[in-house]
């Protein structure tokens, strides 16, 4: 039987894992510079988590988790998101305790969704994300919005868009719930199945509805920006000022619900245009939670994070071989004594922080030096019987061309000097 990587999965090759430490580098660098610590979950947890947590009435609920019972009949879930296996986390070790009152979080991991896989979507997915637990303040909200814009556009995507609105609070949120119930009641039996069970559960839902969609109702449903309280409308609006002080472009858009049940107050999405990711693409995007540690057991402790899908960002990356993702030295021994001193000579430089390969095949130069091409090999170094009885090997830069006799007790100290003083971009 040949067997093949199930539906929905997909196998990273060396080829394209570089890109991905590449990625994660880069997220990890942001991270380092907003003070945000990794946190690393479970990738399973008990079901209940997920159906308290994201809301037993979202598609990723009750279409998308891969759910099972192990073997003492317990209901376990691959995880479909990274926030509730945080805020678990979060409560479990009692982390709200400790002296900072606000505290930064990221993580970055597989997650598992039962959906149609398609461009940059698969059903075992990566997710990078960040929460922000502790304070509600619209600067905290604004923090956790600059640095998504900062990961997008250290990527190098273009014609990005801020898009944000506001849920508002929990006395909103009832209010606007209400208006949304007689907006929809007329209607309702012309709706699908799935909204007509979101009408009486999470009216909020129906917005989100694809199958719907296009409904003349969806056209002039109630807005959640038109039912703010007054504190929850003062702490929009300095989340607005705030932007516009950074300079950071933004759109309010009254459409945006986000889907999973724990959201309040502020909500955003990073829309794209870049022809790499298509036209009015989703990045990523979060907002405030205020109810969701309170809800898994902790204290009343609210929330802001954001997520990204990193198959998402990987497109934003390209295919392109990066040069300097190749090696520094590739040594290319010609001989049983010489393939001896090639040993030594590479133990010792990878000892000293140089990316190396050498060849193990006893092929002739011609052969070496094809895969020193392939590896992008920034010197070939060539040992052979003269070289040997010499104490000498021959370094060959492969941009330059020229080529260099050099001691064995020299060979660090050239190198070092070699790309301290530019010549590797010749």
């Amino acid at each position: 039987m040949a067997y093949s990587a199930p539906r929905g999965t997909v196998d990273i090759l060396s080829d394209v894992s570089g890109k991905w430490q590449e990625l994660e580098q880069l997220i990890r660098t942001i991270c380092v510079n907003y003070n945000v610590k990794e946190m690393r979950t479970p990738i399973f947890e008990h079901t209940e988590l997920f159906t308290r947590s994201i809301g037993d009435t979202t598609d990723v609920v009750t279409k998308e988790m891969y759910t099972f019972d192990d073997k003492k009949k317990r209901s376990i879930t691959l995880r479909p998101e990274g926030t509730a296996g945080i805020a678990r986390a979060y409560v479990e070790h009692k982390l709200y305790a400790l002296p900072e009152k606000l505290q930064k979080y990221y993580y970055m991991g597989p997650m598992f969704r039962y959906e149609r896989p398609g461009n940059g979507r698969q059903r075992q997915f990566h997710q990078f994300g960040v929460e922000m637990l502790g304070l509600e303040s619209p600067y905290v909200d604004v923090e956790c919005m600059v640095m998504a814009v900062t990961v997008v556009e250290a990527l190098g995507l273009r014609n990005v868009k801020l898009h944000i609105n506001s849920l508002g609070d929990e006395e909103s949120r009832n209010t606007y719930r209400e208006a949304l119930k007689k907006h929809f009641a007329p209607a309702l039996s012309e709706l699908c199945f799935d909204c007509q069970q979101r009408f009486e559960k999470n009216p909020l839902r129906i917005l989100d509805c694809k199958v719907d969609k296009d409904h003349p109702i969806m056209n002039n449903a109630p807005k959640t920006i038109d039912y703010l309280s007054e504190s929850a409308k003062n702490h929009f609006d300095k989340v607005c000022a705030l932007l516009d002080d950074l300079e950071i472009e933004y759109v309010i858009d009254t459409n945006l619900v986000r889907g999973l049940d724990y959201y309040s107050h502020t909500v955003f999405e990073i829309i794209s245009d870049d022809p790499q990711m298509g036209q009015g693409s989703t990045v990523g995007g979060g907002g405030r939670y205020n109810t969701l540690i309170s809800e898994l057991g902790g204290p009343e402790v609210p929330g802001v994070g954001f997520a990204f899908g990193m198959e998402r960002l990987m497109l934003a990356l390209g295919n392109a071989q990066n040069e300097e993702d190749g090696l520094d030295v590739y040594l290319m021994p010609l001989g049983e004594q010489a393939k001896d001193l090639a040993v030594q000579i590479i133990t010792m430089l990878r000892a000293n922080g140089f990316t190396c390969d050498m060849d193990q095949c006893d092929r002739g130069l011609k052969g070496q030096f094809k895969s020193a091409d392939r590896y992008h090999a920034h010197f070939s170094m060539i040992i052979g019987d003269e070289e040997v009885k010499k104490e000498v090997v021959n370094m060959k830069c492969n941009h330059s061309k020229e080529q260099t006799e050099v001691a064995l007790e020299n060979i660090v100290s050239f190198i070092e000097e070699h790309f301290e003083g530019g010549h590797h971009h010749e």
